[in-house]
């Protein structure tokens, strides 16, 4: 991914008033990051753990959602993210939703997909993270990350509408 600017990732966002824009928390570190690792820039916002954000390249363009993230109930053995296919134990998968941009999302429409909950997919894709547990295949680095792309776009496509 190729590094983001602070109001380059607040111009991308499509299911945000602009007040939601100028007040989300954009991370600090964005010239320490890896951007060479990361096929999409998440974070959770350290001051409303129930907000998380996602910033990535769809279409030729630079789109950003903000999420919710469903409290966790009951006891969860393992789940699997949809987007990176890691498996985690307990907490390490959450579903996440987003308001649907335009006219369905202030309808109050939305989408929802179960993710690594610190999303790090890219992290545990390319092992630079262990917390998850990866399936064993016989797929290239190369088809695991257009795999995962794939399926982020297809979830950024059902926000967009």
């Amino acid at each position: 991914m190729t590094p983001l600017t602070e109001p380059a990732i607040r111009a991308a966002f499509v299911n945000c008033t602009k007040g939601e824009v100028t007040r989300l928390a954009v991370p600090n570190d964005l010239a320490e990051r890896q951007w060479s690792d990361l096929d999409f820039l998440g974070w959770r916002d350290p001051g409303a753990p129930e907000r998380a954000y996602l910033v990535a390249e769809s279409a030729g363009e630079l789109v950003g959602v903000a999420l919710r993230v469903a409290s966790q109930t009951g006891r969860v053995r393992r789940s699997m993210c949809s987007l990176c296919l890691t498996t985690h134990t307990g907490d390490g998968v959450s579903l996440m939703t987003a308001r649907k941009a335009g006219r369905e999302g202030r309808q109050g429409n939305s989408v929802g997909a179960y993710i690594c909950t610190d999303l790090a997919c890219s992290l545990y894709l390319r092992g630079k993270r262990n917390a998850g547990r990866r399936i064993d295949e016989s797929i290239t680095l190369t088809e695991k990350v257009e795999r995962t792309t794939s399926h982020l776009a297809a979830f950024l496509a059902k926000v967009v509408g």
